[in-house]
């Protein structure tokens, strides 16, 4: 294998210049495109949006020591759920605590450097690991790693900021690969490793697996002796397991967070077209569901070429074009595509490794041209390869209107970039030369920069129109944060931000301690458990929704609950300058104590279960019928379609004056109190995707005949019972018990509660959190046991003797995954050590002795 020596100010050189051109490009894109923050477009569409600002909202608040919560416990979301794995899935990036570098009210600002921050990162490590597997120009390292860096996955997955990790991790593996072939830099390489896998570990599996393909062409190409191979081998494995052992403590956090998490919705890996591939080759395309493989016109025609450039060596040539054709194949058979995805099928996108294919694509261009310019037999080649991808390209849906004219321009300034470069190595005099050779920079750079910035603006257009969209932080938000701050009695009492959410993750965005709570993380134990008591949720049980409901008020000790307008960016209503209300009730403390607890399992009535759980009866379940337009009851009580489409209605009889409910989580529309005041109320139900929450509707008349019309806008159906009838008096007085025989104080502190009791408090004391796994709890003296579970509720047994409750709480996997960490340390630093004692030796040279002086001998007289 050759060996290169680029000198590092090359590198650097080239690495800045990767840097900045894919900054300028991102961000230009996004002011053609007119997005935050350079027009009033928003950025947050989907889990953007839903997900990861709020999210590095709650880290800014960390930092600034203004959570609730901390490591441990995110005190704020779902009524109390493990950080740590939501940390490492979402937040361990080495970039994610530049949020505290900006204000709180910013954080869509900070989100969005730290996107621009990253791509530009990856364009530079491209760069580096380009000069370093051949040397070459630094200017073309730079145009090809900011090709890398914009390809057609960053610009359809920038909203995913954690994934972008994985985007820089690849080239930086493949610089492990090239240290482990030298057999140097160990204690870098394992470093690198670990920073990868807790950065992101599902895109660092991911680069991982291409830079080990990238491994075994650099060894086959190089061909060394089997026994030097194998040493190479063995030295990038283990410089992966010491890293990925470094990585540890947040790897088994995290997995064993997925092994208690909701499962949400399965899914099947379905291959695209085979004409969509070459469609998405091309800039200017977009399409959620298909790999994104644009990497410029000018790194493809170079990749294309490098078959035909007589001046690459043929097994160069032939290597990298098979890895790209095995990898290109590999996305769309289904068990190579699993093994991508690290034995799981992505629900979303199944193409989430097409950032390694992009990668790779930049390699071949990169040996294509590090060679010298292709000659015109090459390009006349690429030129054809080029035709037959745009002719398979346009039979899809893919290709816009807008794809041809950003196409032509990319060819056109490819074309005559690379002619004009190869022209200067061979006619004129110096001057001419050089000038035309920077010609051939600026055209190709210019060409590189506006192609990728046209491209992305295209993409962001065509992303708002496929996928949700929130709106950044503004006069709503900031008006919710003021209410829920004059509010807020943390710990004595909860305030949830409201059912009116305007993102999945209120709490974390405006503050507050509610049930909503959105992550890939959510534990299966609080979804099902506020599904029991009526509470909705979304993207496929992961998202649990706030409940706006008395009785869960009182179970969760929400003593205060804000009331926020529609939000007009989801309505598209006129935007409503009401300031948030914010209703206070009596509640019971965090702990309480029960006892005569009923065991009994929850039902299919959310009434009885909330009742179960509370202890007293408050509820009025009666019989309901289902009646279409035309007033014929609807067997099934199914409605959305034939005559129960525009017109069905609920009758019912409660008890004069008491609160009246609708339980009906497989109905879709609006359903209002007919004689009522109020409007009507939305429920929001997607087989798989969306359960409706349990909604109030009004006061049940003097009379006590409730009528409920419904407008449903897709098919559903309304469950026996559902409606229910809540006697607020009744509740009143189960809430005064509950809180005469509960905790007299209760502290709180990250992962530990601290509750004191009355004397005597016998039966079980119950914490008003998610038995979530890891929770431990002792009571009075006696010794920290796995805490029980009462409902789904941390519970902890009382004999009468006890007058404190003390809980603390371990992430599952922390102590396995610190062991392991602390074992790889121990390891790295022998094996360092051992290398630094050999190297000494071998360093030093051997002692002499001199020689010693030759006896006279004197011959006999």
């Amino acid at each position: 294998m050759e060996r290169t020596t680029v000198p590092g100010a090359t590198c650097r050189a080239a690495a800045a210049l990767a840097a900045l051109v894919a900054g300028v490009a991102l961000c230009a894109g996004d002011l053609l495109a007119r997005d935050f923050p350079f027009g009033s477009r928003t950025r947050s569409v989907n889990d953007l949006g839903n997900q990861y600002v709020p999210l590095h909202a709650h880290l800014w608040d960390l930092l600034h020591g203004r959570a609730d919560g901390g490591l441990l416990v995110n005190w704020q979301s779902g009524y109390g759920s493990s950080f740590l794995p939501d940390f490492g899935t979402y937040l361990s990036s080495p970039f994610a605590p530049l949020v505290a570098l900006f204000p709180r009210d910013r954080i869509d600002l900070a989100v969005y450097a730290i996107t621009v921050l990253k791509v530009a990162s990856a364009a530079a490590a491209m760069a580096w690991l380009l000069l370093r597997l051949r040397p070459g120009r630094r200017w073309a390292a730079a145009l090809l790693g900011a090709s890398y860096a914009l390809c057609g996955w960053t610009l359809a997955a920038d909203y995913n900021p954690m994934w972008l990790d994985g985007l820089i991790a690849l080239p930086l593996l493949c610089l492990v690969g090239e240290w482990a072939l030298a057999g140097r830099r160990l204690v870098p390489g394992v470093l690198i490793v670990a920073l990868a896998w807790s950065a992101n570990f599902y895109t660092a599996y991911m680069a991982t697996l291409g830079a080990g393909l990238v491994l075994l062409v650099r060894l086959s190409l190089a061909a060394p002796p089997r026994r030097q191979a194998l040493a190479a081998a063995g030295r990038a494995v283990l410089t992966v397991v010491l890293g990925m052992g470094l990585a540890a403590p947040l790897l088994a956090v995290v997995y064993l967070g997925t092994e208690h998490a909701y499962p949400g919705r399965l899914a099947r890996f379905h291959p695209v077209p085979a004409e969509n591939l070459p469609a998405r080759l091309l800039p200017a395309t977009y399409d959620y569901s298909s790999p994104a493989l644009y990497v410029g016109t000018t790194a493809l025609l170079l990749a294309l070429a490098l078959p035909f450039h007589r001046a690459v060596p043929g097994r160069v040539r032939a290597a990298w074009t098979a890895l790209v054709l095995l990898v290109a194949l590999s996305l769309q058979w289904a068990p190579t595509s699993l093994a991508w995805h690290a034995f799981a099928v992505p629900q979303g996108s199944s193409y989430r490794q097409s950032f390694v294919l992009c990668g790779l694509l930049v390699i071949a261009a990169w040996h294509a041209l590090s060679y010298g310019p292709p000659g015109l037999p090459a390009l006349g080649a690429a030129g054809a390869l080029l035709t037959l991808t745009v002719a398979a390209a346009s039979r899809t849906n893919l290709v816009h209107a807008h794809t041809w004219p950003v196409l032509l321009l990319g060819v056109a300034g490819t074309l005559t970039g690379l002619l004009l470069l190869r022209r200067s190595g061979q006619r004129g005099g110096p001057g001419r030369r050089g000038r035309l050779a920077v010609l051939a920079v600026l055209v190709l750079l210019g060409a590189q920069t506006g192609e990728s910035a046209a491209s992305a603006a295209v993409a962001s257009g065509l992303r708002l129109k496929h996928l949700d969209d929130y709106a950044p932080w503004g006069e709503r938000q900031r008006l919710q944060a003021a209410a829920i701050a004059r509010a807020d009695g943390w710990p004595r009492y909860r305030t949830d931000p409201g059912r009116e959410q305007t993102v999945a993750n209120d709490p974390l965005a405006v503050g507050g301690q509610g049930a909503a709570y959105y992550s890939s993380l959510t534990s299966d134990v609080l979804t099902r458990t506020l599904t029991a008591l009526g509470g909705g949720w979304t993207s496929g049980g992961r998202g649990v929704q706030s409940l706006d409901n008395p009785v869960t008020d009182v179970l969760f000790s929400v003593g205060a609950r804000v009331h926020s307008p529609p939000d007009p960016h989801q309505t598209r209503l006129p935007e409503d300058t009401a300031a948030p209300t914010v209703t206070r009730r009596e509640v019971p403390p965090l702990v309480t104590v029960r006892a005569r607890p009923d065991h009994a399992a929850f039902g299919s009535s959310p009434y009885r279960n909330q009742e179960l759980l509370l202890g007293s009866r408050v509820y009025a379940v009666p019989r309901i019928i289902v009646r279409g337009d035309d007033g014929t009851p609807l067997p099934g009580r199914r409605v959305g379609s034939g005559n129960a489409l525009t017109g069905p209605s609920v009758s019912a009889r409660c008890p004069a004056g008491t609160q009246v409910y609708l339980a009906a989580p497989h109905f879709s529309g609006t359903a209002r109190l007919a004689g009522g005041t109020e409007s009507a109320v939305p429920f929001h139900y997607d087989q798989g995707r969306a359960l409706a929450a349990m909604e109030p509707l009004g006061r049940a008349p003097a009379s006590g005949r409730v009528r409920i019309d419904l407008v449903p806008d897709r098919p559903g159906r309304i469950p026996p019972g559902a409606v229910g009838c809540l006697d607020t008096a009744r509740l009143s007085t189960a809430a005064a018990r509950l809180k005469a025989t509960g905790a007299t104080s209760v502290t709180v502190s990250d992962g530990t509660v601290r509750a004191r009791l009355p004397a005597g408090s016998k039966g079980i004391a119950v914490l008003a959190a998610p038995r979530i796994a890891g929770w431990r709890c002792a009571a009075g003296d006696g010794p920290a046991r796995p805490a029980r579970q009462y409902h789904g509720l941390i519970a902890v047994p009382l004999d009468g003797t006890e007058t404190s409750l003390n809980c603390t709480f371990h992430p599952p996997g922390l102590r396995l995954g610190t062991a392991v960490g602390l074992a790889s340390l121990v390891a790295l630093l022998l094996l360092s050590a051992a290398t630094a004692v050999r190297r000494r030796r071998l360093s030093t040279p051997a002692p002499t002795t001199p020689p010693a002086p030759r006896e006279r001998v004197t011959a006999a007289p």
